[in-house]
């Protein structure tokens, strides 16, 4: 599942400088998630580092709106990652 960034963002910017997908960036009002880039860091790292940086309990959880299995991350994290090289 890709994340998602709820309402009890402050806009701390702590978690955009940290994904290593750049899926966060600021949107109208608090940060967001690009589902499309968000592969919950898998093949970066074992959790993923925007949870771990918030300084807000429960504030990125789980997207019930983008459900993928950790293959499908990982196949998502392949091409975003091969468009580079």
């Amino acid at each position: 599942m890709a994340l998602l960034i709820t309402s009890k963002c402050i806009n701390c910017d702590m978690c955009e400088p940290e994904c290593p997908n750049q899926a966060i960036s600021l949107g109208e009002a608090i940060y967001e998630i690009d589902a499309a880039r968000c592969t919950e860091c898998i093949g970066h790292y074992d959790a993923p580092t925007c949870q771990q940086v918030c300084p807000i309990d429960n504030t990125i959880v789980t997207d019930p709106q983008h459900t993928e299995s950790r293959d499908t991350l990982w196949d998502k994290f392949v091409t975003l990652h091969s468009r580079v090289n």
